[in-house]
């Protein structure tokens, strides 16, 4: 019987990697846009990273990613575990072609959600068995970008040494 699988579309990085990629980050950012300009502030591009943006609307067309990524996730709900993690990422990582590339989790939050800040990274983590990497508040600080980009290039060259 001839196999009739339906073939994804693969999305193109919203920023490319300059020269060979080494790896891959996919992150969210809602409408306040914080993450996103942490990631874009990072340059993560400049250091043969490709970044790829889930969706923020439901009628876009979804993300396919099919390399090796870190996530980095927002998180939402004022507290409440069932909230935090957002509708997009679920619906991205539901796809298990998509949560076959997660790598590692990175999560953004607010220290006004108390115990529940950065919860999101936490239960991503834990529900695909990946390490929790790193946190930071909103839009981050200088301090938290160059971590951030350190780690991701640092985790990446040293899986491809592996």
């Amino acid at each position: 019987m001839e196999d009739i699988a339906q073939k994804r579309e693969l999305s193109q990085p919203e920023l490319a990697a300059a020269g060979n990629a080494i790896g891959a980050v996919v992150y969210f950012s809602s409408a306040s846009e914080n993450t996103s300009r942490f990631i874009h502030n990072c340059k993560l591009q400049d250091h043969g990273i490709n970044v790829y943006r889930i969706p923020l609307k439901p009628k876009d067309p979804a993300l396919n990613v099919d390399e090796p990524y870190i996530l980095v996730v927002p998180t939402y709900g004022g507290g409440t575990a069932k909230k935090a993690v957002p509708v997009q990422v679920k619906k991205f990582l539901n796809d298990p072609a998509n949560r076959a590339g997660i790598r590692g989790v990175i999560a953004s939050g607010n220290t006004n959600f108390g115990e529940a800040f950065c919860m999101a990274g936490d239960m991503v983590a834990a529900k695909c068995k990946v390490p929790f990497m790193y946190y930071f508040e909103l839009m981050g600080t200088q301090t938290d970008r160059k971590k951030v980009t350190q780690g991701v290039v640092d985790f990446f060259t040293n899986r491809a040494a592996a």
